[in-house]
C-alpha cells in the first residue's frame, strides 16, 4: 500500500465514551480485537513488528495487556502496521461502512448493551469474537481476488 490508510483511532469516540460515562478504554474496546487477531495471525508488517519489537514482546510474555500494546501505537490502527495480506483483508472485512466487522461485533458481544462502545474486553468475548473472524477470513481467502462486495 502506498497511502496510509486510517482504520481507525480511539480518540475519534473519546467524546461519545464520556457522554456515556466509560471509561477511556471502551474507546478501544471494539478495536483491539481485530489488533490481537491481526497479531496473533501474522498479518502485521514488518514495521510493526521490528518497531514494536519490545512492547510486542512483551505483551506475547503477557507483561502487558493488549491495550497497552495498542497505547504503544498511540491507540491507532493504521495500514502502515498491517501486512499486504492482512491489509487486503483488513479494507473488505473492517471497513466500518461496507463490511461486516461491526455487524459480526455486535451480534456477537452487544447484544442488549446500549452501544458497542458499552461491551467489556475480556479474554472471552474476544474469543467468541476470533470465532466469527476467523470464519469471515476463510470466507475471504477462498473468495480472494474477487470484488469486495461479493464476499458476503
Amino acid at each position: 500500500m502506498t497511502d496510509t490508510h486510517v482504520y481507525d483511532k480511539a480518540k475519534y469516540h473519546y467524546e461519545t465514551i464520556s457522554q456515556a460515562g466509560l471509561p477511556d478504554a471502551h474507546a478501544s474496546n471494539h478495536i483491539v480485537p481485530v489488533f490481537r487477531w491481526l497479531i496473533e495471525n501474522d498479518l502485521m508488517s514488518e514495521f510493526f513488528t521490528s518497531e514494536g519489537r519490545e512492547p510486542l514482546e512483551r505483551y506475547r510474555a503477557g507483561e502487558v495487556s493488549i491495550h497497552e500494546l495498542f497505547e504503544w501505537w498511540d491507540t491507532c490502527l493504521i495500514s502502515d502496521m498491517i501486512s499486504d495480506q492482512g491489509n487486503e483483508f483488513a479494507m473488505a472485512y473492517f471497513d466500518y461502512d461496507r463490511g461486516q466487522y461491526l455487524k459480526d461485533y455486535q451480534r456477537t458481544l452487544v447484544g442488549n448493551l446500549p452501544s458497542e462502545f458499552h461491551v467489556v474486553y475480556s479474554n472471552s468475548n474476544y474469543a467468541k469474537l476470533k470465532r466469527a473472524i476467523d470464519c469471515r477470513y476463510r470466507q475471504w481467502s477462498a473468495k480472494k481476488g474477487k470484488p469486495w462486495w461479493r464476499f458476503w
